[in-house]
């Protein structure tokens, strides 16, 4: 006979409510009959949302987890505000031409006006910035294909097996083949790769100012100076998009000799997301491009059904002013030292553990934590378990990281990442380092037998 028996009343479809208080219950697939109490439904969705996970533990996600309360009141401030909407909010509208203009000149982009007329816009985050500068790609490719009379029905875009899956999406949405580049040696695309990969055909190649797999950067000038050469030898001028979703925020302020912006002529667009290293909540991404001849105008609409006549260019029509107005919060809060004060102390808290992880013996490094604050790192002998037994033994002391394969090219490797951000501590890294010392020893069979609990 079964020890344990469903309650004959439960209906899985329903949610109880944990207090009595007369509220009783809801259906969890239709709308309920009757309406709830603001304070009862509140309280529905919070003991809903307590199963959710400890955001400081969450070193699988590069999304901030962590504002200071002013933000949050800002945030609580502009709720209600579309930023599409620039007739109705132009201070809001005002706030994300700054930001733009900021991010422009931190990336190095040569504009007019004292540096107050730079080409970009925000997004939701740093994925529909990258459809919007593929899209830019597509256009600008085709328009040169049709003046020259040539084929322009079978566009591709050139980039590393590493890239995240947003520039995939693109592709097969936009109609557009992805030549994703196996892995050859590097955990990245290398400039030989990049150049060999490009033909008539290519309406761009994207570089990775810091992987997703292992936080590496791809060498963006040793590309651009690879694609130069294909220019003289070839006669093909192929642009280069950087997605600087998390590295954009990071090498203005710790690798300023780094050159990977609009230093390099052949760039010509780059997307970040405000929602990761740039310290907001999400989500908010930045795409920014060199100059007005690099965006095609026949990708930006004019609207003027809500109120006013304004140039747009963006897959929403309605997104929050919120994110932006924080995003402004943070640059104007920290600056240039506050910003670099923050990295920095990620990326010494990341190699800080990447050190500990080695010192452990059981691991290989893939990468270090001394470019993107993050560290991969796999199993050097995985015979006993695997990265993947030990992701889940973690998750028995509150940590989720995750564990995957690398991309093609070197997906028989198997790894588990660490992502350090703001709030994360050289106390909690001292802690995580325990945790994983614990649980390769109970993998292993070595951890001491547990003392049982006594009433």
């Amino acid at each position: 006979m079964s020890l344990h028996q469903r309650h004959p009343q439960h209906d899985e479809n329903m949610i109880d409510s944990a207090f009595d208080g007369g509220v009783g219950s809801i259906p969890k697939h239709r709308l309920p009959r009757h309406t709830q109490s603001a304070d009862a439904a509140m309280r529905f969705v919070q003991d809903e949302l307590m199963l959710d996970g400890n955001a400081r533990q969450n070193l699988a996600t590069f999304v901030t987890t962590w504002m200071e309360p002013q933000a949050a009141t800002l945030i609580q401030e502009s709720l209600e505000k579309n930023i599409i909407d620039k007739d109705e909010y132009p201070q809001s509208a005002e706030i994300e031409r700054r930001c733009v203009n900021i991010l422009a000149n931190l990336w190095h982009a040569s504009t007019p006006a004292g540096g107050a007329d730079a080409v970009g816009c925000s997004t939701t985050g740093s994925s529909e910035a990258a459809m919007l500068a593929g899209m830019a790609l597509k256009w600008r490719w085709r328009a040169r294909q049709e003046a020259a009379g040539a084929d322009a029905t079978k566009p591709n875009l050139v980039m590393g097996a590493n890239v995240q899956v947003c520039w995939e999406k693109f592709a097969r949405y936009w109609d557009v083949e992805a030549r994703l580049v196996p892995l050859d040696g590097a955990t990245h695309l290398t400039a030989a790769q990049a150049a060999a990969a490009c033909d008539e055909n290519t309406i761009g190649v994207v570089a990775v100012l810091g992987s997703t797999f292992d936080g590496s950067y791809e060498p963006v000038a040793e590309i651009a100076a690879a694609l130069d050469a294909l220019q003289t030898s070839t006669g093909l001028d192929i642009p280069l998009h950087v997605d600087a979703a998390s590295g954009g925020f990071i090498a203005p302020f710790l690798d300023q000799d780094l050159r990977w912006d609009f230093r390099l002529d052949r760039v010509k667009s780059i997307n970040a997301s405000g929602h990761k290293y740039g310290l907001v909540y999400p989500g908010v991404g930045w795409v920014v491009w060199r100059s007005a001849d690099d965006l095609p105008k026949d990708l930006i609409f004019s609207v003027d059904y809500l109120g006013g006549s304004m140039p747009t260019f963006a897959l929403n029509f309605s997104r929050p002013a919120a994110q932006v107005i924080a995003q402004y919060y943070t640059l104007v809060r920290y600056g240039f030292d506050g910003y670099q004060r923050i990295q920095q102390r990620a990326r010494d808290i990341a190699t800080t553990i990447a050190k500990g992880v080695e010192q452990l013996g059981v691991f290989t490094l893939i990468s270090w934590g001394d470019e993107l604050p993050v560290l991969a790192f796999s199993l050097t002998t995985p015979d006993a378990f695997t990265v993947y037994d030990l992701s889940h033994e973690l998750r028995s002391f509150g940590w989720i990281v995750p564990a995957y394969p690398m991309p093609e090219g070197m997906a028989d490797v198997d790894v588990l990442r660490v992502v350090v951000r703001n709030g994360f501590t050289f106390d909690l890294a001292g802690m995580f380092l325990s945790d994983l010392a614990a649980s390769v020893e109970r993998l292993a069979g070595k951890a001491p037998d547990r003392v049982a609990f006594h009433h």
